[in-house]
C-alpha cells in the first residue's frame, strides 16, 4: 500500500482577476480542505507547501500571450520537483490547488520520469490555444493545449521536454455535451467522455476501461485531475465559471475510485474550489467528501 502524502500547491497565477483590483480565491482551497481534516481522514503524510510566487499581470494586455508566464514556468519547475520527488520515492502525491495551472507541474515532473497519461475530470477540456482562441491569456483554461505542446515555448518546452502529454494518452471525463472544443479534440484522437456519456453508460465500467487502457507497456502510469467545477453548481457554486447540468457526487466519486485504486495511478490534483465563494463552507466539506469517499476512506 503506496503512503498518500498531501502537498498544497496554492497558486492562482492561472486565472483572471474576478473583479478589477481583486486576486482568484481558489489559493485558499488547500486551507479549506485542511480545516476539514483531509490529510488525517485520508491517513495522510504531510507534504508541506510549494508557495507560489505574486500574481501580478503587471502591464499584460489581451494578445500578451499567457500571462504571470515568468512565475508560471518558475512555479511549474518548482511543483515539479517536489511531485517528482514523490513519485520517485513510490508515494501517492495529492496536491491540494489553486488554480488548473497546477497541473502543468504534474505533467512536467512525470514527463521527466517517462510517458504518462492523464485522466481529467473537469468541466471543460481546458484546450484553449492560438490556434483556436484570439483570448489566450489565462493558463488555467489553457493547460492542457499547454501540456499537449500547444502555445508558447517558454511554458510549451520547459527543459526542452515538450510535449509533457501526448495526445493519444489524455482522457477527459464530465465535459459538457455542448462543449465547442469536442470537434477539434475529437480530430487529435484526445478521448472525451461527456456528462451524457457518463449518464448513458456506467462511471465505473468507463473508468476501469480508462485504467486498463493506460496499462500498456509504453506507459508508466497516469495522473488524475480533478477540478471541483465537474460538479453540478447545484452543489458545488463555488468556482470561476460554474457549467449547468454538471456531475452529482456519487457520480464523481464512482469514477474517481477505480483510477485513484490502480497501481499504476501516480497521484491526484484537486483545483478551482474557490473558498471566497462558499462563505459556510459547504461546497469545500463536500468536495473534501468526495476525495476522502474517492479513495475509499472511511
Amino acid at each position: 500500500m503506496r503512503s498518500i502524502v498531501v502537498l498544497d500547491a496554492p497558486s492562482n497565477l492561472g486565472l483572471r482577476p474576478p473583479a478589477p483590483g481583486t486576486v482568484p480565491g481558489c489559493y485558499k482551497l488547500a486551507g479549506a480542505l485542511r480545516e476539514q481534516r483531509i490529510v488525517q481522514r485520508l491517513g495522510a503524510s504531510e507534504g508541506g507547501v510549494v508557495v507560489p510566487p505574486r500574481y501580478d499581470r503587471g502591464e499584460w494586455q489581451e494578445g500578451d500571450g499567457v500571462f504571470n508566464a515568468a512565475a508560471l514556468a518558475s512555479y511549474t519547475r518548482k511543483l515539479a520537483d517536489r511531485i517528482e520527488h514523490h513519485v520517485r520515492a513510490g508515494d501517492l502525491p495529492v496536491v491540494l490547488g489553486g488554480d488548473c495551472s497546477i497541473q502543468l507541474g504534474a505533467s512536467l515532473a512525470l514527463r521527466r520520469i517517462g510517458r504518462y497519461g492523464l485522466a481529467a475530470v473537469d468541466a471543460s477540456a481546458d484546450f484553449r490555444h492560438p490556434g483556436n482562441s484570439d483570448r489566450v491569456g489565462a493558463a488555467g483554461g489553457e493547460e492542457l493545449a499547454l501540456a499537449t505542446g500547444r502555445g508558447q515555448e517558454d511554458l510549451t518546452d520547459l527543459e526542452g521536454l515538450r510535449p509533457y502529454l501526448r495526445d493519444e494518452d489524455v482522457r477527459l471525463f464530465g465535459i459538457r455535451d455542448d462543449d465547442p472544443e469536442r470537434t477539434e479534440l475529437g480530430a487529435l484522437k484526445i478521448a472525451t467522455v461527456t456528462v451524457g456519456d457518463l449518464r448513458a453508460g456506467d462511471a465505473d465500467a468507463l473508468a476501469r476501461s480508462t485504467v486498463e487502457a493506460f496499462g500498456i507497456p509504453q506507459l508508466q502510469g497516469f495522473w488524475v485531475h480533478l477540478d471541483a467545477d465537474v460538479l453540478d453548481p447545484s452543489v458545488m457554486p463555488a468556482v470561476d465559471s460554474p457549467d449547468p447540468d454538471g456531475l452529482l457526487p456519487d457520480e464523481v466519486v464512482a469514477l474517481l475510485r477505480p483510477l485513484l485504486r490502480s497501481p499504476h495511478c501516480a497521484g491526484l490534483n484537486v483545483t478551482i474550489y474557490d473558498p471566497d465563494l462558499d462563505p459556510e463552507g459547504t461546497a469545500g466539506a463536500l468536495l473534501a467528501d468526495i476525495v476522502v469517499s474517492a479513495f475509499d476512506v472511511s
